[in-house]
């Protein structure tokens, strides 16, 4: 497990824009600090509404997945709701800060177009606006209020319980969680598909039709994941090694013929979900792990 500095504590109406894209060991911004009205040297950047944001930037949080950014909030301290955070696809992208969810569902997150920043963070802020909120209405792209097509699949935003404890590392690989225990014949038949990791990094071949790419998984299998929600994943899953994806085999996937997984963005937005056969599994994975296609491209 990748051990991070914390970020800094805020006051009241503060809320931390933390830099997780880095290059030659310094900050890469790109424009977003422009688009906000600040410069390089600035330290907070007074939005209107009265929300401020607190810059923060240290090498060592290059490339920190936005699930683990939670954890790192100093304790003690009454934090914001949300924790802004400029990524890669925000300051490459031009797709908008991520807002990561710090209070309701720990480590999910979403994205917000520079123009709505101040008055989103103000809402959530005052509590007019819960994260929960701004998970229903974005689009495939993971963008509040975006011009996007809707998701073919809505995130959720239950939470059936919670206590969960870390999920293991699976280094280049999917995690493939088990989180319905109703039906152990419609879990044999994914598991039947599945190419299986051990600890020792050994697989077991599942089954493999023509043009059909087999999903390269660590499973777990354990009761201790029952009830698991998609946006409560991203805060399990370790942030030292790259994690391709998450996929949760649930009771919708036990009982359909096709064995839809729920997979679950880790990296563009933290917790967002898709529904995806479990034939298509292996070459969403495969695409992803090239950067060939975005998780949106299958929202």
């Amino acid at each position: 497990m990748t051990s991070y500095p914390k970020l800094p504590a805020t006051a009241h109406d503060e809320v931390v824009l933390v830099c997780v894209c880095y290059e030659d060991n310094a900050p890469k911004w790109g424009g977003v600090l422009e688009r906000l009205g600040a410069g390089h040297e600035d330290a907070t950047i007074p939005l209107d509404g009265g929300v401020t944001l607190r810059v923060a930037h240290d090498v060592a949080w290059d490339r920190v997945p936005g699930g683990a950014l939670p954890a790192l909030l100093p304790a003690g301290t009454t934090a914001a709701p949300v924790v802004a955070v400029a990524d890669i696809s925000a300051v490459y992208g031009g797709s908008g800060l991520l807002l990561v969810d710090t209070r309701d569902v720990p480590g999910r997150g979403v994205r917000v177009a520079d123009g709505r920043l101040a008055s989103v963070l103000r809402q959530l802020v005052d509590g007019k606006l819960e994260f929960a909120d701004l998970v229903r209405g974005m689009d495939r792209w993971g963008r509040y209020e975006g011009d996007g097509e809707e998701q073919a699949t809505p995130t959720p935003t239950d939470v059936v319980r919670t206590g969960f404890p870390p999920l293991p590392a699976a280094e280049d690989l999917t995690l493939l969680v088990r989180t319905d225990f109703h039906d152990d014949e419609g879990w044999q038949a994914v598991l039947d598909s599945v190419a299986v990791y051990d600890d020792e990094g050994d697989d077991d071949e599942g089954d493999e039709e023509e043009d059909v790419i087999a999903l390269r998984a660590v499973v777990v299998d354990d009761r201790a994941y029952e009830g698991l929600m998609p946006g409560q994943v991203p805060a399990l899953v370790p942030a030292g090694p790259s994690t391709v994806m998450v996929a949760l085999a649930d009771a919708v996937t036990m009982s359909e013929p096709d064995r839809p997984l729920y997979a679950v963005d880790l990296h563009d937005t933290p917790g967002q979900a898709a529904r995806v056969a479990l034939d298509e599994a292996g070459s969403m994975a495969a695409n992803l792990e090239i950067a060939n296609m975005d998780f949106a491209d299958f929202a």
